[in-house]
């Protein structure tokens, strides 16, 4: 335990566990995904629309990204610009979301449904990245 409290002084976390959790949270998830694209780069190559340049590089370059937005969320003093940067990067890869739900007969192993629930979950992902922007999340 007395490990976990001194992670918590080194990241100068928020008091409350609720927002420790939203924090901690955000950053494992995006740093888990962001590691995901450079482990299995072929699932995020297949849902990017072919009209899009540089498919190998975007791939790569979202991954990292994630990666520093997941770690950045972390620091007290980067949290809010980080928190930021991860709602610019969620807009930025939303319409391989939307060639995903709209193209479902390329995607068989997912439900047409599921992929539409996958679209309205990235606004929870939008609203979970934007809290850790708010005062109480920086003081």
């Amino acid at each position: 335990m007395k490990i976990v409290n001194n992670l918590f002084k080194i990241f100068n976390l928020p008091q409350g566990i609720l927002k420790k959790m939203v924090i901690l949270g955000l950053a494992i998830f995006f740093i888990y995904f962001g590691i995901d694209h450079f482990v299995n780069p072929e699932f995020y190559l297949s849902i990017m629309p072919e009209s899009f340049p540089l498919h190998d590089e975007a791939v790569y370059i979202s991954g990292f990204f994630e990666i520093l937005g997941g770690f950045g969320v972390l620091v007290a003093r980067l949290r809010k610009f980080a928190g930021w940067g991860l709602i610019a990067l969620l807009i930025s890869v939303y319409p391989a979301n939307i060639y995903m739900a709209l193209n479902s007969e390329l995607f068989p192993e997912y439900s047409i449904s599921l992929l539409y629930f996958r679209l309205t979950l990235q606004f929870l992902f939008f609203y979970w990245a934007y809290t850790v922007t708010l005062p109480a999340y920086n003081k």
